[in-house]
């Protein structure tokens, strides 16, 4: 073995094996932004009901696979774990306690589809809404009810 080969030996033991993009695999939980389909922001995630199209990207491409910020509370993620259980996506959970993302959830492919505008528009509403109750229980609902 040469010197130089050593060396890289060497540095891949104490620091680990060489990793390509690392920055851009932080960001984009663990895969490359050019395999990306479609990326929520945490505050996306955070928000009542699923979206649309990350249903749709979902039931459209079975072959994706789906990586959830596992530095937010289960009670935002798991109703896209719920959604890749029903449809048999293939999924992870990301916890990364070094870099917090501010993405919360990737779809992507294991090959690159360079898809130009991966990121939703906050314009866009969730695919269902959780319903109020309609029927409102207490004393005050009562009285507020006799003067309708």
């Amino acid at each position: 073995m040469s010197n130089h080969e050593v060396d890289e030996y060497l540095k891949q033991g104490i620091y680990g094996p060489k990793e390509i993009k690392p920055d851009e695999r932080r960001k984009f939980l663990g895969t490359l932004r050019e395999r990306v389909e479609i990326a929520l922001t945490q505050a996306q995630v955070r928000m009542e009901g699923t979206h649309k199209e990350v249903v749709e990207a979902i039931k459209n491409n079975r072959k994706a696979h789906v990586y959830l910020n596992g530095n937010m509370s289960y009670e935002y993620i798991s109703k896209y774990i719920k959604l890749c259980n029903q449809t048999g996506v293939e999924f992870s959970v990301v916890t990364n306690k070094d870099y917090n993302s501010e993405l919360g959830l990737v779809v992507a492919q294991d090959y690159a589809i360079d898809k130009e505008e991966i990121y939703l528009k906050n314009s866009t509403q969730p695919h269902f809404q959780v319903k109020e109750n309609e029927k409102k229980k207490g004393l005050f609902s009562a009285f507020s009810n006799l003067f309708k």
